[in-house]
């Protein structure tokens, strides 16, 4: 009883402070909250402890399994991290947290990914320009068969490589001119 007790206090200000970060993250009408009921008891207490969430208004709270889309589930997972972060010196690993976002909400997560790279390390894998132009180091990862088997290698690259292969991302093989322009424009802007 106790232990749920302080969790459900504990939960309210982990939502309100997950919801802030969601409205930074372009997310401005979630409401999120931690549905706490009781299950059986348990060597970890007696909750059943799920998020539920609504992200329009007027939308009534469903559990976040549920509704969540790809984009929604990285942006909470990145407001989630980035609020259970807070001690300092850790790596935090993000995977495609790119996905389903882009435009102006993919230059909000990289710039909240640049916020958190003060405090830790980052490793995050990308497949979107605005992201990967927040990086201060780029590795490219490709796979390739030799003899019947799948082989990965990873290979660092810097200075202009590293600026070809952010214009890959923005048109693919093709590089055009323009397409570097853009790249190097995007660097330009990330760096500020």
């Amino acid at each position: 009883t106790e232990l749920t007790s302080r969790r459900k206090k504990a939960a309210d200000e982990l939502a309100k402070r997950i919801s802030a970060e969601l409205t930074f993250l372009d997310m401005p009408d979630i409401r999120l909250v931690f549905d706490i009921s009781q299950d059986k008891v348990t060597l970890s207490g007696m909750d059943k402890v799920e998020i539920l969430i609504s992200v329009n208004k007027g939308e009534e709270l469903k559990p976040m399994s549920k509704i969540a889309s790809g984009g929604e589930l990285s942006r909470i997972m990145l407001a989630i991290k980035t609020v259970m972060s807070e001690d300092a010196d850790k790596t935090l690993i993000f995977d495609e947290i790119d996905a389903g976002i882009s435009g102006k909400t993919a230059s909000k997560v990289s710039n909240q990914l640049a916020r958190l790279s003060l405090s830790h390390q980052i490793i995050c894998i990308t497949h979107l320009p605005q992201i990967a132009a927040m990086a201060d180091a780029h590795y490219i990862i490709e796979k390739s068969v030799h003899d019947n088997k799948t082989y990965s290698n990873i290979q660092r690259v810097a200075g202009d490589d590293s600026l070809n292969e952010i214009a890959r991302m923005l048109s693919g093989e093709t590089l055009t001119d323009s397409v570097l322009e853009n790249a190097k424009e995007l660097k330009i802007m990330a760096d500020k």
